[in-house]
């Protein structure tokens, strides 16, 4: 065979191998898009939501057949969803359970994060049990004692928020912070993990709620969604 016979041989076969990798990204892409776990497993599935969602749009949530809905509503002493108000009012007004999320950081004292948490969250027990996300390290906090007190002024938070609530929290926990604080191990609550398309098993026990894809699109609006999983 002679060189420009081997050369155009060459390129052909690059070509379908190019081809070929085209092909299987675009279907990664589409699954990683429209993924979402069979409802024959897990018959009840919702979405988290937050700032970066806006506001509410009950129409594409019956859409996406959400069964529940989680807002985030307060972060730290003093952060806030301007959207909590206006989306926990929407959704109360429908016959879709939701309930609120805060984002707890370990370098704040526990009761100024419950002041802020009761404070906009209201007392309410047709609300789902409130969870606390627990994602920032207390390692960043840049003061050890922050850090050996982590579990104390933690349960202080959770007291103090069940006591608001009438019912216990859930964790949500990233698995970064569960690996280094074992702190699902440590602190007995219904746990939400997170990790797209695959099971999670990084927290030492099974979990209740599973962030199974963090971009979901949503038929309705082509939206990306959080979706989330109830396993009984």
């Amino acid at each position: 065979m002679g060189k420009k016979k081997k050369s155009v041989l060459r390129f052909w076969i690059e070509a379908l191998l190019l081809i070929a990798l085209i092909g299987v990204g675009v279907g990664l892409w589409w699954h990683s898009k429209n993924w979402a776990p069979p409802r024959a497993e897990y018959p009840v599935q919702g979405v988290v939501m937050g700032e970066a969602e806006g506001i509410v749009d009950i129409s594409a949530l019956r859409t996406a057949r959400a069964d529940f809905v989680y807002l985030e509503a307060s972060s730290g002493a003093e952060g806030r969803d301007q959207n909590f108000g206006r989306n926990l009012a929407a959704l109360t007004e429908t016959d879709i359970p939701h309930g609120a999320v805060h984002t707890y950081d370990p370098c704040i004292p526990a009761e100024e994060q419950a002041a802020n948490f009761v404070t906009i969250v209201p007392r309410d027990a047709t609300l789902m049990p409130p969870a606390i996300y627990l994602n920032k390290k207390p390692s960043e906090c840049g003061d050890p004692v922050l850090e050996a007190a982590l579990e104390s002024e933690l349960t202080t938070f959770i007291n103090q928020v069940e006591g608001h609530a009438g019912q216990p929290v859930v964790l949500k926990i990233s698995e970064e912070f569960a690996r280094q604080y074992q702190i699902a191990t440590r602190i007995e609550r219904n746990l939400w993990l997170e990790r797209d398309w695959l099971q999670p098993d990084y927290a030492g026990r099974p979990w209740t709620l599973w962030t199974a894809n963090s971009a979901l699109t949503n038929a309705a609006n082509s939206e990306p969604m959080r979706w989330v999983v109830v396993q009984n």
